[in-house]
């Protein structure tokens, strides 16, 4: 951790001008101020009355980023964090990103200036060449989301696989032509599952259609507008996969109010396994994703990692998917099944 010292050397200034700076003393030039502002960024030194023992300070805060509290999936992983922290006597704070890369490097900032022990990302708005200054300061753990540049402990599912399982569903129903709908473009789990959607399909010798892929859908509103897109296309798809049980709903929601019978009409694949597939009519297929086993894994490992100071060590953790089939996809109820 830099030091005012180190500030004063990259300055050439000496530690009484930069105790000016920090404490907005008057007379100190603007040019100075600008220099000694500019040597605290680049060195990452952070003013405080404590600055000697934040090394060692603990506060006992875990920090969870989420985009969004209202998506159930998040809800659910906030939930299950909470208790997992409790359990090894930590606070969980949240921060929702809304999908913002400056409020997650805003946020960053509580692990820099010591007010949090460790990060968990559920999602991640920025490149890891942005987050990765950060270890300096503490342990980040990612869980749900990934990237394979991050050389940090990563909790996740085989996302492609989830793809692969739902698209070879709707397959094995007859279909051929499948709708692909997906949330953020960043987002390296969205990408995975469509590589498991394109993957099925090529394994019944047929191409994606672009015109089939719906993008940015992340509510029920978004679903009510991706159905209402794909219906007015000259060749309509006849099933679609989502990664939302929210978008699932807002397809089957709109498809209903519009007259169309699900499944014969249009059959639809949500994602996550939330209670919302369960309280629609007809009930919605979907791949369950382990929330509570991966919220506890991410929090015990990071739990372990404010203990050894063992910031960047690249571990993968990766939990099963389960298919869930149900009503939306086929003509009646059937038992969970696990492909």
């Amino acid at each position: 951790m830099a030091t005012i010292e180190d500030v004063a050397k990259l300055t050439g200034l000496s530690r009484t001008t930069i105790s000016r700076v920090i404490n907005n003393h008057p007379y100190v030039s603007e040019e100075k101020r600008k220099l000694v502002l500019e040597a605290m960024e680049k060195l990452g030194y952070v003013p405080n009355s404590s600055a000697r023992s934040l090394r060692n300070q603990k506060t006992s805060i875990l920090a969870l980023f989420i985009p969004r509290i209202t998506n159930p999936f998040f809800s659910e992983l906030v939930e299950a964090t909470e208790i997992a922290a409790a359990e090894h006597g930590y606070q969980l704070i949240i921060c929702q990103t809304r999908y913002s890369p400056e409020k997650e490097l805003n946020y960053m900032n509580l692990l820099k200036t010591k007010q949090v022990d460790g990060v968990i990302l559920a999602s991640i708005q920025n490149e890891w060449k942005q987050l990765k200054p950060f270890l300096q300061y503490g342990p980040i753990v990612l869980c749900n989301e990934f990237d394979d540049c991050a050389n940090v402990p990563t909790v996740r599912l085989d996302q492609v696989y989830g793809g692969y399982i739902a698209t070879k569903h709707l397959l094995e129903q007859g279909h051929t032509k499948i709708a692909y709908c997906s949330g953020g473009y960043r987002s390296n789990v969205a990408k995975s599952r469509e590589i498991g959607f394109k993957k099925a399909l090529a394994e019944y010798k047929l191409i994606f259609d672009e015109r089939y892929a719906f993008r940015d859908a992340f509510h029920i509103a978004d679903g009510k507008r991706v159905f209402r897109q794909m219906m007015a296309l000259s060749n309509r798809p006849t099933a679609v996969f989502t990664g939302s049980d929210e978008v699932a709903a807002g397809i089957i929601s709109e498809a209903l109010a519009c007259g169309y019978r699900i499944p014969k009409d249009l059959a639809v694949v949500g994602f996550d396994n939330q209670a919302i597939t369960e309280l629609t009519n007809p009930t919605i297929t979907t791949v369950h994703q382990p929330v509570k086993q991966m919220a506890q894994k991410a929090v015990d490992i990071i739990v372990e990692k404010i203990q050894t100071k063992k910031y960047d060590t690249q571990e993968i953790y990766e939990f099963p998917l389960q298919l869930i089939v149900r009503a939306s996809t086929v003509g009646s109820e059937l038992h969970q099944s696990e492909a």
